[in-house]
């Protein structure tokens, strides 16, 4: 009689361990977070509103099949005023939705994972100045001030680093949203 029960008492142990075991296997706690994605963008449009005036021109880089595929469908040089100082805007949109999506107001929101990187080529041409800041005080640069200098030609890159868990204020974490190119010429 003892063994009959010592057995039912193993058995009910395992089938307490087994379930107790399969009930921790569906726990979602325990299940990985999905990757926070690069955000689609389609369109970078460059708004530099001179310093004192409502003058306000655009600069546009639009492809709206996204990265790779088709060729960019615009993808326009930007032409300043030597000696000026700029506001520099920037709106960022996925066209590729309908309606079209602002991903600014991500990147804004989200500004504690995304950096604006401004390189001039030569850096003689100009010098940008930060305008906003996340939630740990570093920058964004959604907007911003450009100050031109003499007359000359060159590149204007601009880049949005991806830097979720990981924004350091400088460019080296995370990875691109925006990589491109604008020729520049200052005059």
């Amino acid at each position: 009689m003892k063994q009959i029960q010592t057995r039912r008492w193993l058995w009910m142990v395992t089938l307490g361990a087994s379930m107790t075991l399969l009930a921790g296997c569906n726990d979602k706690a325990d299940e990985p977070e999905p990757a926070d994605e690069n955000e689609l963008i389609t369109t970078v449009n460059l708004k530099f509103t001179e310093s004192g005036t409502t003058t306000t021109q655009t600069f546009s880089y639009r492809d709206t099949d996204g990265d790779g595929g088709q060729a960019p469908t615009k993808f326009d040089k930007i032409t300043l005023k030597a000696n000026k100082t700029y506001d520099l805007a920037v709106e960022l949109l996925d066209e590729s939705k309908t309606p079209v999506d602002d991903v600014s107001k991500e990147v804004a929101e989200k500004g504690i994972e995304h950096l604006f990187v401004y390189t001039l080529t030569p850096n003689t041409l100009a010098t940008y100045t930060y305008g906003d800041k996340d939630a740990k005080n570093l920058p964004i640069g959604l907007k911003g001030t450009l100050k031109t200098n003499a007359a000359g030609t060159g590149k204007l890159k601009v880049q949005l680093r991806h830097q979720p868990n990981a924004k350091d204020g400088t460019p080296t974490p995370g990875s691109d949203d925006v990589n491109v190119d604008f020729d520049l010429t200052v005059q």
